[in-house]
């Protein structure tokens, strides 16, 4: 994996233009679903949510132009 596949949730929000709640729920869960994100595609780190190209692009398709 490359330093470039990393990103924060915030970036990974805007970089395939959804919310970036949108991204929190799917590393964290929520209404008592479990994460969409596997433990190697999402983490979080002092506060931030990190995630992987590979995982955005599971969940949601190819990155937006």
């Amino acid at each position: 994996m490359r330093f470039e596949d990393v990103m924060t949730s915030s970036e990974a929000a805007e970089r395939w233009n959804i919310s970036p709640a949108t991204v929190k729920h799917a590393c964290t869960g929520q209404k008592g679903l479990p994460p969409r994100f596997t433990d190697a595609e999402c983490r979080k780190s002092k506060g931030t949510w990190l995630v992987t190209r590979q995982g955005m692009k599971r969940l949601y398709g190819a990155e937006k132009e």
